[in-house]
């Protein structure tokens, strides 16, 4: 399996650092504050920002998406992974964290992207995803 490391503190030739964002861009907390030593521009919430691709688990109000949103932003994500394999593409616990969801609604929005070579889950979306 392809196991993202709970702590991600260098990032190496050809990976990107996919983070929870919100949909404003506001990269103040958690893995989205993290990725802006990686890229991450403020004011952009989603796709591909230096060395980061952020995916909104939030609203431009800071409030939580439903699932059904959230699930049209990772869907854009896997294309983006499929269009570009040869990046690797480190996803942390996306919706997790500050967005207050459990992994197993979360970790199925990523099944799609469990075939593709070139994409790192959480080990507790793999315990979702097996």
């Amino acid at each position: 399996m392809r196991i993202t490391s709970n702590y991600i503190k260098i990032l190496g030739l050809k990976e990107i650092f996919v983070f929870g964002s919100n949909e404003a861009g506001r990269h103040g907390k958690g893995a989205a504050k993290t990725a802006i030593k990686w890229g991450a521009i403020y004011g952009q919430g989603e796709g591909l920002q230096g060395r980061t691709y952020g995916i909104p688990t939030k609203n431009k109000d800071i409030k939580t998406l439903p699932i059904s949103d959230i699930k049209k932003y990772v869907d854009r994500f896997i294309q983006f992974a499929k269009d570009s394999p040869k990046n690797i593409f480190l996803v942390t616990e996306v919706g997790c964290g500050l967005a207050g969801f459990d992994p197993k609604f979360i970790a199925p929005l990523f099944k799609d992207a469990v075939k593709l070579e070139n994409v790192h889950l959480p080990a507790n979306f793999w315990n979702y995803l097996k």
